[in-house]
Order: structure tokens, then sequence, then C-alpha cells
């Protein structure tokens, strides 16, 4: 009878096998279907959801076992009684690690986040980079385990990109599927994170895909559900914090000092950000000038922030211990405004120097203390009209975290979310919507654009500005021979004149010469090799440009309203 059971329990297998590596060619032939699709939807969330979970344990683990702490959440408080010496090393020692395996496994040392993911949804049809992938993750998990200043928010969103771009290469996806695919992984990854479905399906279609689809939605709500399942089987379904009590009734008379609360926190997220960009800077220029080993930077920026942290460990880790404590009034007026500009310094000198982590997780604890900080100012200079200051910090730390993401619809949902805490959402939405607007008055519309901008990626004014970039001028032209090539000696006689296109630039960098040099057409070569003259290849029409672009443009739209 056993040997009959496992006859038939082999032969399920081998036909569950055979399924799947006929439903792989299937999909590698003719692409997914509709239900095919929210199947593999639902696998990447359910595999971008674990990943999310491993993350978080391997950094809760390794804290306990480096600090010796069994209570991870109260890692500050247990912090104050170590020896100072060991608080020092351990981010010297893991910023060595950290710079070694960057230096290894990434082209420039420098660590992939939610910037690299929103620039592979827009111009890599939803692929991000493997080998550099994985590395900054496991980068990043060291950072955080070892007293670096930032959030796991990142690197799970790029962990979950290379488990979506491994899928989408396997069945030759295509850009839209591609696109879709990588929202729901993103979709998953943060759910799982932050135990918030609802926010981690709009932040995948708000932050990364950057339009909210009809036809994506569906498989991005099926993934972000697939995550928070995964994160309740661990956690169960309580909050990441717990607040008091509050009157939904006492703050309505204090909507204009949520106003003013906005445009603070829209001041102090522009400063957060123009910060880190600041010690980006520095950190360049003092590596150029000393020749330092860049495999050595972020063990520099690791010994900044232990000496830092010697004095004050509030600046540790992720800062839920703070952000709870601010949440729940247990700090002091001048402490939320220590704490919070500490904060800033921590956030800047770990990401400037390249340790990895992301943004979205401090954003929340220097905005709780901001609004924490503005909440005990206010209340106490209009303690008839006021209601309790902890309303504030709430208001606050969804202020400051939307204008540093560029994402109100999602930052503040996650922010009911991650507290459970409905009742005040007027007083939320009124800070974050001012906030918001300054902020991306100030920068290039958010942190994330702002880096792709900082590195010549022009993703911030939409798709008019960035789709030229994708084309090769190559591609594009009329070589030598085909039908409407335009005259050879009129092209030798332009090129002498200085007036040519080289075949690599973009229709990007081709366009403007139309407009300036005022022809219907380019000659197109390849640079010159010492006295050799330029080689003519083709010509690129205006014309043909322009259909291209008009082509790409109709593409991009009829994806963002399908």
């Amino acid at each position: 009878m056993r040997q009959a059971i496992m006859a038939q329990v082999l032969q399920l297998l081998r036909d569950m096998v055979t399924w799947l590596a006929e439903a792989l060619r299937l999909l590698r032939k003719r692409g997914p279907s509709q239900f095919q699709f929210w199947l593999i939807a639902l696998i990447i969330g359910i595999a971008a959801g674990f990943a999310a979970l491993l993350f978080r344990k391997g950094i809760e683990t390794l804290q306990a076992f480096l600090y010796g702490t069994d209570d991870v959440a109260k890692l500050h408080s247990f912090a104050e009684t170590m020896p100072w010496y060991w608080i020092l090393i351990l981010p010297i020692a893991g910023g060595l690690v950290v710079g070694l395996i960057l230096h290894r496994f990434t082209p420039d040392g420098r660590v992939r986040a939610v910037a690299d993911v929103i620039e592979g949804a827009a111009l890599q049809d939803g692929r991000v980079e493997h080998r550099a992938g994985i590395a900054s993750a496991a980068a990043s998990l060291i950072t955080l385990s070892t007293g670096g200043s930032s959030g796991r928010e990142g690197p799970v969103v790029h962990m979950a990109a290379v488990i979506s771009s491994w899928v989408s290469e396997r069945i030759r996806a295509d850009g839209i599927t591609g696109r879709d695919l990588l929202g729901c992984a993103v979709a998953a990854a943060v759910s799982a994170s932050f135990n918030a479905p609802i926010a981690g399906a709009l932040f995948a279609l708000e932050v990364v895909l950057r339009h909210f689809a009809v036809h994506a939605f569906a498989p991005i709500a099926i993934a972000a559900v697939a995550g928070t399942v995964i994160n309740r089987l661990e956690y169960g379904g309580v909050t990441e914090f717990s607040l008091p009590g509050f009157s939904a009734l006492e703050f309505y008379g204090e909507l204009p000092a949520f106003l003013i609360l906005g445009l603070v926190c829209g001041l102090v997220a522009t400063a957060l950000m123009r910060s880190i960009f600041l010690a980006e800077n520095v950190g360049n220029r003092i590596q150029d000038m000393t020749g330092l080993p860049r495999w050595l930077r972020p063990a520099v920026a690791g010994a900044m922030l232990g000496g830092l942290a010697i004095w004050f460990p509030h600046i540790i880790g992720v800062g839920y211990e703070t952000t709870s404590d601010a949440l729940t009034g247990q700090l002091l007026l001048h402490e939320a405004v220590v704490f919070c500009a500490l904060k800033v310094l921590a956030v800047a000198i770990t990401m400037g120097g390249r340790m990895g982590g992301g943004v979205f997780s401090p954003s929340l604890m220097i905005g709780a203390l901001t609004g924490l900080a503005f909440g005990m100012i206010a209340t106490g200079l209009f303690p008839e009209v006021s209601g309790a200051s902890t309303i504030y910090a709430l208001a606050g730390m969804g202020a400051v975290s939307a204008a540093v993401l560029g994402a109100p619809i999602s930052t503040t949902l996650i922010v009911f979310e991650m507290t459970g805490d409905w009742q005040i959402g007027i007083a939320v939405l009124t800070a974050v919507s001012l906030s918001t607007v300054l902020a991306s008055r100030l920068v290039d519309r958010s942190f994330f654009l702002t880096q792709l901008e900082r590195r010549g990626v022009h993703l911030a004014a939409g798709p008019q500005a960035y789709l030229l970039s994708m084309f090769r001028v190559g591609a594009v032209m009329r070589k030598l021979g085909e039908p409407g090539m335009a005259d050879e000696t009129a092209c030798h006689e332009m090129i002498e004149d200085g007036i040519f296109v080289e075949a690599t630039a973009t229709l990007e960098a081709a366009l403007p010469l139309f407009d300036r040099a005022g022809v219907p057409f380019l000659p197109v070569i390849t640079p010159s090799k010492g006295d050799e003259a330029p080689q003519l290849w083709g010509a690129l029409f205006h014309v043909d440009a322009l259909k291209t672009y008009n082509s790409a443009l109709a593409a991009t739209a009829k994806e963002e309203h399908s």
C-alpha cells in the first residue's frame, strides 16, 4: 500500500513538473494571458513578501546578536548601557564590510534602491540589475544591523524588483508586462515590510510606475495582499505603532495650525534631502582629493556615526523606538528638536557615506519629532483651542515622509495603516498636502527623482522629457543605400561644416540640433580616430525622429490609460 501511495505521489510530482515546464514554454512563446498573469503576480507577491520578511528578520537577528539584546525594538535604550567603544566599533566594522561588498560586486560602489527601481520601470522595461541588487541588499542588511541610520524599505523594494526582473527575463515579458510585474513585486515588498496592503499597492502605482492604469491595479492588489499575509503569519495583525486615544473633535478648530505644520514639514523634508545630497557631494570631493579607496568610504562614515551614537544612541538603526516615543508624547520639547536635527545629520552621513538603506523610515522619525515639537509649541500658545500634541506628531510623520517620497496618497495611507488611527485623517491630509507641494518646488518632485536628476536621468518632468533618451540615432536613421537616404555629397558638406550627429547619440541630443541648424536631416557618423576622417553611416531625418517620439508618447499614453 505504501509503495502504491509513493508511486502516486512521485507520478503527481512528475506531472506537476511537466505542467510547469509546458506552462513556461507557452508563456515564453505566447506571453501570459490574464489569468496566467494574475497567477504570476501572486507567485511574485509571495516571493517578494518572503524576501521582505527574511530581510527584516535578518536585521533583527543580527542586531540582537551584535548588540546583545533580546528586544531590538528598544535598541537605543539598551545601547545607552553598553560600553562606548562597542558603540563606536560596530558601525566602523559594518561600514568596512559594506565597502568591501559594494567594491567587489557593484561597478561604482553605490547601493541600489528605490530610485534605481523607478529608472528600471521607466527606461528598462521593468528590469533592474541582479548582481548589484543582491549586493546592495546584503550591504544594507549589514548597515542597518550595525548602527547605520537609514531605513529598510529601499533595499526591500530593490530586492523585490530583482525577483520580478528575473521572472520577466524568463518569460520574455514585454515592457508593459515587465513594468506590471515590477509593480506587483514592489507592492508585495512594501506591504510585507510595513503590514500595509493598501499603501503598498498605491506606493507601487504612485512612486514606481508613476501612473494608475486600471489594468495594473488587480494584479498589484493581489500581490500586495499576498505580501501582507506573509507578514501577518509572522507578526500577526498588529500595527507598527500603538497610539494613545484621541478625541476626534478636539482639533477641528486647529486646522490652520496643521496648515502651518505642513509648511514647516515641507522645509524639514527639503533640509533632509538636501543634507543627503550635500553629504554625497562632500564625500565625493574628499574621496577625489585624498585618494581614499571607495571601499573605505562606508567605514569612515561608520566612524562618524559611531562617535555620534556614543552620546546619542537614538540615531542607531531605523529609529522606531524614538518614533513611538514621539507619537505617544514621551519626549520633552528640547529632546524632540535635538533628536530631529541629529537624525537628519545621521541619515546624511549614512547615505553620503554610501552605507545603504532607505529614507522612508528615517523620514517617519524626523516627521514625528517635528510634529511633536510643533504641537508642544502650538498647544502651549493656545491651550484653550488645542487638542493633544501627539496629533501633531502623527500629522508631521505623514507630512515629512510624503514630501520626501513625493507620494502624498500612499504615504498618508501607510501612516494610517501603521498606526491604526483613521479618525484624524483631516489633520494628516492637511499637513501632507502643503508639505508635498512646498517640497516638490524646492527639489525635483521627490528625493528619488532628484537622485535620478543628479545622475542625468530626467524622469521628473514626465515621459515627454525622458522618452527621447531611450532611442539611439543609429536605430532611427536611414542607412546608406536605403530608399529615401539623403544625398551623400550634401552629407559630406554638412560634416565639413560641423553639422552632424554620432550614431551612438540619443534623440534627446539630436533633436535640438535640427532647431539650431535649421536642416531637414543630419548626417550620422562614427567619430574619427586619429587622422582618419569620420565615417558616414546614414542620415537622421527630422520627420523620422518626430514620428518615433510621437509613437513612444502614444504607447505611453495607451499604457497609462488602459
